[in-house]
């Protein structure tokens, strides 16, 4: 591996996208079920979020696959198929409440554990079938 000592390093992930083929239980699930502050929605084609410091990107595929309209924001297209993977941080006791409260909405737990580290995380999904997991802060420590 060549190295490059004036490579710029990334301080951390500004967005993070999922893909969803029913934007309005995207929108019941992230915004009313996990209380989620939504920035905005367009239409058929996105819903975001704010977490933290981060945003997450919720996209019908079906809308980003197509060419931009505004040439203002010539955002290529962009989208995925099938179930993918987003981990959001909580605390332990954080992590017990959501369980409960995920319960209480009928949504199945698909897996809760705690890693070898010591990190706790709590995995479900979402309407569209995307893995959503609550972790513990120090699982990547």
């Amino acid at each position: 591996m060549k190295v490059t000592p004036h490579i710029p390093v990334p301080s951390g992930i500004l967005e993070a996208a999922l893909y969803v083929d029913d934007l309005d239980a995207a929108e019941q699930f992230y915004g009313e079920i996990l209380a989620l502050n939504k920035i905005q929605r367009v239409a058929d084609r996105h819903v975001f979020y704010r977490i933290g410091n981060s945003v997450l990107l919720l996209f019908n595929a079906d809308e980003t696959e197509k060419p931009p309209g505004n040439p203002d924001l010539p955002v290529p297209p962009h989208g995925a198929r099938g179930p993918s993977h987003v981990c959001l941080i909580l605390t332990r006791a954080e992590i017990d409440v959501m369980r409960k409260h995920l319960l209480d909405w009928n949504i199945p737990v698909d897996a809760e554990f705690d890693w070898p580290g010591g990190a706790r995380s709590l995995y479900v999904r979402d309407p569209a079938g995307n893995s959503i997991e609550f972790a513990e802060g120090h699982l990547w420590a």
